[in-house]
């Protein structure tokens, strides 16, 4: 009679539970960090853009007589 092969394999400790989740969830906060740091970078080049134009336009508009 041979014996069966068994397999073990260990319960992971409270600690390396709430590690893992702790893990997961912060990714999904880097993430969102990444994502609003990104439109945070977007929304300045669109009001620096506009404040290009305003400054032009009253420039311009200085100009005339």
């Amino acid at each position: 009679m041979q014996a069966v092969p068994v397999r073990a394999t260990a319960i992971p400790s409270f600690t390396d539970t709430l590690r893992a989740v702790e893990s997961l969830l912060m990714s999904s906060g880097q993430r969102t960090a990444r994502r609003n740091a990104w439109t945070s970078v977007q929304e300045d080049r669109r009001r620096a853009k506009d404040r290009v134009e305003t400054e032009r336009v009253l420039d311009r508009a200085a100009v005339r007589p």
